[in-house]
């Protein structure tokens, strides 16, 4: 695999674990910002509002820079490490699991805990599909509406995909941007006059 490329999940996906009457379940989901994987979390407690525990770990970017695991009151390191474990197992990024249980009147103890919540995670990936996608950078582009079909033709000549717009007073669109082709694409929209760049990483 190339610098160009990176390994993550094509949609959600779960799994499930039991261990003496404890039941974990696992779902892994791709992902790509804390603030996205914060209304999963929401998401996921609402639905389980019963579960005892919703653990996580994510990890973002194509150079893994950003991850948390997060044990949420189980001992220190027997859940969001494990699950996380199975993300770098893996070699994914840009994605999100959560392991939800519901306690079966059983103490399993840390090695009965860090084996569970191990196990619902990679069920999770494994019914999963993993997939390849290409690196991209996303910036943010301002300008007015005289410059839009200059601007949009651009888009559509590179294919590039728009992840956001707001065309009320000024037009602002967010573009994704392969690595691959970015100097080329970001030199091409600095010759457009008016057209402002952000660098949205």
């Amino acid at each position: 695999m190339d610098v160009f490329q990176y390994k993550t999940l094509s949609s959600l996906s779960e799994g499930l674990y039991k261990e003496k009457g404890s039941k974990f379940i696992g779902y892994a989901v791709p992902c790509y910002s804390e603030e996205e994987a914060k209304g999963f979390l929401e998401k996921w407690r609402k639905e389980h509002h019963q579960a005892r525990h919703l653990c996580y770990a994510y990890r973002f970017g194509a150079d893994h820079a950003v991850y948390r695991a997060n044990d949420d009151g189980e001992p220190n390191n027997s859940a969001g490490i494990p699950i996380l474990g199975q993300i770098k197992s893996f070699e994914l990024t840009n994605v999100l699991i959560g392991v939800i249980r519901y306690y079966g009147g059983t103490k399993l103890g840390v090695g009965g805990l860090i084996n569970a919540y191990k196990e619902a995670a990679r069920e999770a990936v494994l019914n999963g599909e993993i997939i390849e996608k290409e690196v991209h950078k996303y910036w943010e582009l301002r300008f007015s509406y005289n410059e839009m079909p200059d601007v949009m033709n651009l888009v559509k000549r590179h294919q590039l995909e728009m992840r956001s717009s707001d065309f009320a007073e000024n037009c602002m669109i967010v573009i994704e941007v392969p690595f691959r082709i970015e100097q080329e694409v970001v030199s091409q929209l600095s010759d457009i006059e008016g057209v402002k760049l952000i660098n949205n990483g």
